[in-house]
């Protein structure tokens, strides 16, 4: 099996350690384990909690307790259409190898995270990319959607709140979306792993879990919850599908950690008052970013409505790559290429990181846009 480099990785990976200003970070700053620990009353009994805890594999698709909180996040599923996976990387990744086989017609709507097209390319699928567009604020075009998705459809695949631009699909998109692939019988797999996190006026639109009976909601601790130390994601999908999804399963992972299942469950538990405070950094970040760039010629962009992450476009004769690169080089501030999503004359920046880190790093880049040849 061939499969393209996974482009954004390798560029995070070659150069994330090694940056002063890291502002190509997607999650919300990370919460230390004392202060979770805290939010949630339990500084004082925690220590007790994992000197009991056995560490052994434990419950193949995730504990009880944890299965039932991740439920408690969607409308019409209950636990037993939970699975817990290595990350939504993990999710996603046995979705496709369950679901997709040679000749497939899958429908992938991009810019996104590459495993939604790179993967069922790699198992020989026919993908067909529905293109997103600044001119449309970087939402679909449902009659070139309706026009894309045949009898041949296995399977719509998306992301929602979208990771590079940041944008929304609200209810009434969704519900069109899913009387297409009902029409064509076909899955539809969303990534949810920013869900919970708008940046508007609009309320968090529902789960396609929620919306559709082959709805597949794929969910993670990373990104809106700020805990990407535990590698833990999820699927929420009927049950039927999950069966064949633990076949694949046991091959790469059995179960996740004790503990990260253990701590997942609190924090979930205590959904409420970790989200006030994930709300409140991308609340204060996104007005300093709305700012910087009202006041940054060479930039434009078209404001995130849900998500921690957004695409700049950049006025200067470089390609995205050797505009980071420079970037990097002269300021120490890291951004993600446009190119990895197959988007020049953009660059990825993510707003939930440390308000410091945002602040410095947005010096930084004005700095190295006023050196650029106008």
């Amino acid at each position: 099996m061939k499969i393209a480099p996974f482009a954004v990785e390798i560029w995070m990976n070659a150069h994330e350690t090694r940056c002063v200003h890291n502002i190509a970070e997607t999650c919300i700053d990370s919460i230390p384990f004392g202060e979770l620990m805290a939010l949630a009353g339990k500084d004082n009994v925690i220590l007790e909690e994992l000197n009991g805890l056995k560490l052994t594999y434990g419950a193949i698709e995730g504990s009880q307790r944890l299965r039932e909180a991740i439920a408690a996040l969607y409308q019409g599923r209950g636990p037993d259409e939970v699975l817990v996976t290595h990350g939504a990387i993990g999710a996603n990744a046995l979705l496709y190898e369950t679901l997709v086989e040679p000749g497939d017609e899958i429908v992938s709507v991009v810019p996104t995270y590459q495993q939604h097209y790179s993967i069922p390319e790699s198992y020989q699928a026919e993908v067909k990319r529905l293109q997103l567009r600044a001119e449309h604020r970087y939402l679909p075009d449902i009659a070139e959607l309706e026009a894309m998705v045949g009898p041949q459809t296995r399977l719509i695949a998306m992301t929602n709140p979208n990771n590079p631009t940041g944008s929304v699909m609200d209810e009434a998109m969704l519900r069109q979306i899913v009387e297409i692939a009902r029409r064509h019988d076909a899955w539809l797999i969303c990534d949810e792993v920013y869900r919970g996190v708008e940046t508007g006026d609009q309320p968090t639109p529902p789960s396609i879990a929620d919306l559709y009976d082959k709805g597949i909601a794929v969910g993670s601790m990373s990104k809106a919850f700020a805990l990407a130390g535990l590698r833990l994601g999820w699927i929420s999908a009927p049950r039927d599908l999950l069966e064949r999804v633990m076949i694949r399963r046991d091959y790469n992972t059995i179960s996740v950690g004790m503990i990260d299942d253990h701590v997942a469950a609190i924090a979930l538990e205590h959904r409420e008052a970790l989200m006030a405070r994930n709300r409140e950094i991308v609340r204060v970040n996104l007005k300093i970013l709305d700012d910087w760039v009202a006041g940054e010629p060479r930039i434009s962009w078209v404001r995130p409505t849900g998500g921690t992450v957004t695409l700049l476009n950049y006025d200067a004769e470089l390609s995205s790559e050797d505009f980071c690169r420079r970037l990097l080089q002269e300021t120490g501030v890291l951004m993600v290429p446009g190119s990895a999503f197959e988007m020049e004359r953009t660059v990825r920046l993510g707003f939930g990181n440390g308000t410091e880190t945002l602040k410095a790093g947005l010096a930084g880049l004005s700095r190295f846009l006023k050196g650029l040849p106008a």
